[in-house]
């Protein structure tokens, strides 16, 4: 399938909200195409100077037009697909474009995992003193909180191109059994250091039946 293309240095993944600031008058182009002509759009992740994967999204609405003919749009990520070819230009337009081959997504996750990642993710909120907002296990899926569980671009880049829902999950799971003992080395570490210079009370030993 051919899609026109908006290249950012930005991961979004199916189900989320885009804002998007439009301010170049080839996507200008490309909005006005998208509510004349009802197309998608494909947003490649630009990252070590290639792009290779990116989100399928559908705008929703213009939220504000401004006077020099900028605005700020909202859309909607859809499916995630493969870039095949790209174009600096479609076809008598100013924007780029290129063929694209969509992932298909197994939905194969295990109840057992969502939930060991939810229970997972709340002990990395506690150890960070942030509030965590209940989710319902069986409403919950790996894109729903990609971007609160601190993982970096390229670990966003490598979740999007799993196709598999357990893959996903498990991919997450790996990374927070990892940032959590990580933290929790550096809670300890905050720790000894904040004892420094105290003075500390030590129990005694009792040698009467010390022994070498």
């Amino acid at each position: 399938m051919k899609l026109p293309l908006f290249p950012l240095q930005t991961v979004f993944f199916p189900g989320e909200t885009v804002p998007l600031h439009i301010f170049e008058e080839r996507y200008k182009q490309l909005i006005h195409d998208c509510r004349t002509e009802n197309l998608t759009f494909g947003i490649p992740v630009y990252i070590n100077e290639r792009i290779s994967y990116g989100t399928e999204v559908q705008l929703v609405e213009v939220v504000t037009t401004y006077d020099g003919g900028e605005m700020d749009v909202a859309c909607v990520a859809r499916q995630v697909f493969k870039i095949m070819t790209f174009d600096n230009r479609m076809d008598g337009k100013l924007y780029a474009g290129g063929i694209v081959q969509f992932l298909d997504n197994v939905n194969d996750g295990d109840p057992k995992t969502r939930e060991e990642v939810l229970h997972r993710l709340k002990d990395l909120y506690t150890l960070m003193d942030v509030p965590f907002q209940h989710v319902v296990p069986d409403k919950f899926n790996s894109y729903m909180l990609a971007h609160k569980m601190g993982l970096s671009f390229e670990q966003e880049h490598e979740l999007l191109q799993l196709p598999r829902e357990s893959e996903r999950l498990q991919y997450i799971l790996d990374h927070l059994h990892t940032t959590i003992k990580v933290l929790k080395e550096v809670n300890r570490t905050k720790k000894i250091i904040d004892m420094n210079g105290h003075f500390k009370n030590f129990d005694a030993l009792d040698f009467d039946d010390f022994k070498i």
